[in-house]
């Protein structure tokens, strides 16, 4: 049985895999051909040289983050005959702005409706500059903050999948599943076999999985298997051998919603690694939120946004949104959110951005990836030397060898600031979270890397003055116990590695 299933890898890899890299590659050699014969005509060479210029000075005046700005004018400049070109062949797409108006039409259609359904409460936080936070994700992201909500923290994989088959199991209406990543494995089959029994039951089950984060760990045509199941299955944004910077958005979001009245989101994909059944890259740290109660309508509804764009149907809010139960008890503020690259309204940053600043006394954050702009690594920096306990915690082993390399560019800055950073020895932290103060935390599917902030469509919830606060910081307080502090005769490198790693920093928007 293991041979066939690694031959089936094999073939995979092979298959699909190949044949992309294969037609990518044939592009780039024919675009980079037909510029290179061409340049040897000298008005020719003269148009692209000009064409390169007024690329440049376009990229200048629009609205983009300055890594990505400098990233490129970097490219043309040192590339003047084919830079250009370049960058208008993969920017100047009639798709991506097609799939932003569509994706647009949806969210409003959907807020507005919304709007009529539930009447926002208006929170009143001991924290005056949550109340900030608060209204703009309200107004940005269109979400607004519930009490009546349980939450409940999970730390280990393992303990989130027995706690989620529990809830499916329950189901009556309906299981929406939305993951970057869903391998056939332990925790698959498991999560697969009561999606059955609950379909037998006349539960409407929904999954959506993108496209290229299950590019080796599902077969070919898998949404087929499951229709024959009778679960509705889409595939987010078909990885297609094409140069089009509408590849690079990826839906990255974790979501489980049962009967619009349980939601989990979080770090946690469905696949074996992420319960420690399968050991890639040492021990798998990761970490997962329950929400039972009203913040469960937002999970419903943005589940249904990505469900209507890829599915082309609508279907009316008020039929899947679950009655409020004010029995729930009030535990603080719940405030779900989700962030897309097509608005270019930067959600994930704000949120970050926020939690580092209002911070008094200590700021904690685990995340796999450091890889970030000036204005949140000066944040954190100002916020250690203001004397606020700052620690940042990442892997000890790396899964991407060439992003950890960039990640510790960042350790000498943030060390000689103040800032206390722990690499995770027995292996891979994979959770996204931020911890304020006592009373203020973050936690869903968002990086602290480029990658997260602006190209992918992420989710997660901020929690105010909740328990649950309190029990995540305790978690990574016993994080720090299985880790290794770095210190700055760790960060002591020569100049050639110092050299590459700033490189590495220039091209981190693009890893």
């Amino acid at each position: 049985m293991k041979k066939i299933k690694y031959r089936s890898k094999f073939r995979l890899f092979l298959g699909r895999r190949m044949f992309i890299t294969l037609m990518i590659l044939a592009q780039l050699v024919l675009l980079l051909t037909l510029l290179l014969r061409g340049s040897q005509l000298h008005w020719l060479g003269l148009v692209l040289t000009a064409l390169s210029v007024a690329t440049a000075l376009h990229l200048i005046t629009r609205p983009d983050k300055y890594a990505f700005k400098i990233l490129w004018t970097f490219l043309i400049l040192l590339f003047p005959l084919f830079g250009g070109v370049m960058y208008w062949t993969f920017h100047f797409q009639t798709a991506s702005t097609g799939f932003r108006k569509t994706l647009q039409k949806i969210e409003d259609a959907q807020h507005a409706e919304y709007r009529t359904l539930c009447a926002p409460e208006e929170p009143n936080l001991a924290n005056g500059q949550d109340g900030r936070l608060l209204s703009y994700l309200r107004n940005t992201a269109a979400f607004p903050a519930y009490e009546h909500t349980e939450s409940r923290y999970f730390e280990d994989g393992k303990e989130m999948l027995s706690s989620m088959l529990a809830d499916m199991r329950r189901a009556e209406k309906f299981i929406f599943l939305e993951y970057f990543i869903i391998e056939e494995g332990i925790m698959w089959d498991a999560i697969l076999k009561v999606l059955r029994e609950r379909v037998a039951a006349g539960v409407d089950v929904r999954v959506i999985y993108d496209d290229l984060g299950c590019l080796l760990t599902l077969p070919v045509g898998y949404q087929k298997t499951l229709r024959s199941y009778g679960i509705q299955c889409e595939i987010f944004n078909r990885f297609h051998p094409l140069l089009t910077t509408l590849q690079n958005n990826r839906d990255h979001r974790k979501i489980a919603v049962i009967d619009g009245k349980i939601a989990y989101t979080g770090g946690i994909n469905l696949a074996d690694e992420y319960i420690n059944e399968k050991l890639r890259f040492g021990h798998w740290r990761d970490s997962a939120v329950r929400m039972q109660g009203a913040a469960a309508e937002s999970f419903t509804a943005m589940f249904l946004q990505t469900w209507h764009l890829l599915s082309r149907t609508r279907e009316p809010l008020r039929d899947l949104i679950a009655d409020r139960d004010s029995i729930t008890p009030s535990d603080g503020w719940v405030q779900p959110f989700t962030d897309s690259p097509m608005d270019k309204i930067h959600v994930g940053e704000r949120i970050y951005a926020h939690a580092i600043t209002r911070a008094q006394k200590s700021l904690y954050i685990t995340t796999p990836y450091l890889m970030v702009g000036e204005e949140i690594l000066s944040a954190i920096k100002y916020c250690a030397q203001s004397g606020v306990d700052v620690r940042v915690f990442v892997p000890g082993i790396p899964d991407k060898k060439v992003v950890f390399f960039t990640t510790r560019s960042y350790y000498r800055e943030l060390l000689s600031a103040g800032v206390k950073i722990y690499e995770y020895t027995p292996g891979f932290v994979h959770s996204k979270i931020v911890v304020s103060d006592d009373d203020f935390c973050m936690i869903g599917s968002t990086n602290m890397d480029f990658r997260s902030l602006y190209l992918n469509y992420e989710c997660g919830a901020c929690f105010y003055g909740t328990k649950m606060v309190a029990d995540i910081k305790t978690d990574i307080l016993n994080l720090q116990n299985d880790c290794r502090e770095i210190t700055e005769a760790d960060c002591k490198t020569n100049f050639l590695v110092e050299f590459l790693q700033n490189i590495c920093r220039m091209f981190a928007p693009i890893m």
